[in-house]
């Protein structure tokens, strides 16, 4: 589904900004880095991971699921996602004034680097949720149910620039790896496994697939 398969190029350079983000706030301290790029920065996460990215996932994708797929609003992966968008646009607000006047003290400094850890590791954990998850259940399912395409759309001027801002950011600052996060597939790395969303069986699922998989299990 082509809006899916675009979505996941995105991710593939949110992903890599992500680390590009952290190096550039771990240079703020020794003066390696330049404090303008901190706007630039802002603007990529907030005008295309947050007002592009994020909007179309929940205005089409997650509408979608809900509509044809009958997910629940209230619960599970659509609420937790949706949750997550806006806890990580109020640490993002939060980064800001820091970001755009830049740290004045060694406690603001490691201030911001916890800001900036505490944003990169979620986003980079919702990223992996959705492409190990949500993406290609929702393709299957919406297919599923006759869904073959969803509508997209295109960047306004401010998003297309903020795109084009972060690509460049990353021949400026390499992307960091962060040796103390633990990525990888499936619902119980999400972070919201367990506490909003009980995972694939448990939200997905439909009584026919219950039945076909006890069908199954009575038979082995």
């Amino acid at each position: 589904m082509k809006l899916l398969d675009t979505l996941v190029e995105e991710h593939a350079l949110i992903d890599r900004v992500l680390g590009a983000f952290r190096t550039y706030v771990g240079g703020l301290g020794d003066g390696a880095a330049d404090p303008d790029d901190g706007r630039r920065f802002m603007a990529f996460f907030g005008d295309f991971a947050g007002h592009f990215h994020h909007d179309r996932e929940e205005r089409v994708l997650f509408d979608a699921l809900v509509r044809h797929v009958e997910l629940p609003s209230d619960r599970g992966p659509v609420q937790a996602l949706v949750r997550e968008h806006a806890e990580m646009a109020q640490w993002l607000r939060d980064m800001t004034p820091l970001i755009e006047r830049g740290p004045r003290s060694g406690d603001e400094v490691v201030r911001l680097q916890a800001l900036a850890t505490r944003y990169s590791q979620a986003l980079w954990r919702h990223i992996d949720a959705e492409n190990s998850v949500l993406y290609p259940q929702a393709n299957e399912r919406l297919v599923r149910c006759g869904i073959h395409g969803l509508p997209d759309r295109q960047m306004s001027d401010a998003e297309a620039a903020a795109r084009a801002q972060g690509a460049a950011l990353l021949a400026r600052y390499r992307p960091l790896e962060d040796a103390e996060l633990v990525r990888g597939d499936g619902c119980f790395m999400c972070r919201a496994y367990g506490e909003r969303c009980n995972g694939l069986e448990a939200e997905w699922w439909t009584e026919l697939e219950w039945e076909e998989f006890h069908s199954r299990d009575a038979s082995d």
